[in-house]
């Protein structure tokens, strides 16, 4: 994502390059004992979380509950990546 191409400013709340990923798999549903559709990785701080096609949605769980606002896919061969506050895909 680049500032003013896609239209998210919050570049600036992200790590300088990809966060090591905290897991292989959503941390809370694995502690759950869950399973999840698909992976999600915060650009902030490497947390891996499900989707909101899964049925605990723990990446938009950790964007409401700590303000980290840019994603990105964790699914192999996917590359984008989602801003939660000026919803816009990169």
């Amino acid at each position: 994502m680049s500032p003013g191409a896609d239209g998210c400013v919050h570049l600036d709340r992200l790590a300088p390059a990809d966060p090591d990923p905290s897991g292989a798999g959503c941390e809370e549903c694995l502690r759950m004992g869950d399973t999840w559709v698909h992976l999600r990785l915060c650009l902030t701080c490497g947390h891996v979380g499900c989707c909101d096609d899964s049925k605990n949605r723990h990446a938009t769980k950790h964007y409401r509950a700590l303000g980290h606002p840019v994603i990105r896919s964790f699914q192999p061969g996917e590359s984008w990546t989602w801003c939660y506050i000026d919803e816009v895909m990169g």
